[in-house]
């Protein structure tokens, strides 16, 4: 009985939490993030406010295919992007250890973001059922607020296709380096 009873419990306070985490819209504040990432640095939104926009491109799993064609499309098109006075990065809730070896057998050039505790997937939307994000990216302005989410990202076509979605946002052109 105590089982059903917590068990119960536990389905009200979930329900209550899901209730709360509203889904994110375009014009909303971009959650923070202090996330650690493959190239050993520590990232934060906080660290950009005000300074650069920023690309947050969520993938599902380290070392799974369309995450592969998504790494190396930002890896091999990644200088399309770099027109634009961005930082961008791929983040999921893989442990660290993954993204570094990933990152590395893609010979990525930007940083992979890990969220192992799973706490910004939440707060952004992307968490899903089966524990992994959705392969959601989110533009970030300089103030801070979400001006696009791509809820239909093309693995294949990643790059050019967030460099169009920037140009598209009248993205600033490059000034500075990442």
């Amino acid at each position: 009985m105590r089982a059903f009873v917590f068990l119960g419990v536990i389905a009200a306070l979930s329900t209550g939490l899901m209730a709360q985490t509203a889904e994110l819209k375009v014009g909303d504040p971009a959650p923070n993030f202090t996330l650690q990432a493959s190239d050993g640095k520590t990232y934060s939104l906080a660290d950009y406010k005000g300074k650069r926009a920023i690309v947050l491109a969520w993938f599902p799993k380290a070392f799974t295919s369309g995450c592969t064609i998504e790494c190396k499309s930002l890896t091999e098109k990644g200088h399309l992007i770099r027109k634009y006075d961005v930082v961008y990065f791929m983040a999921s809730v893989d442990p660290l250890t993954d993204n570094k070896g990933f990152a590395e057998k893609e010979k990525a050039d930007f940083p992979l973001l890990s969220d192992p505790t799973k706490a910004m997937a939440t707060a952004y939307g992307v968490l899903n059922e089966r524990g992994m994000a959705s392969r959601w990216t989110f533009y970030i302005d300089k103030s801070g607020r979400i001006a696009a989410i791509d809820k239909a990202v093309k693995p294949a076509t990643s790059a050019e296709d967030m460099a169009t979605k920037l140009g598209e946002l009248g993205g600033e052109p490059r000034q500075a380096t990442q």
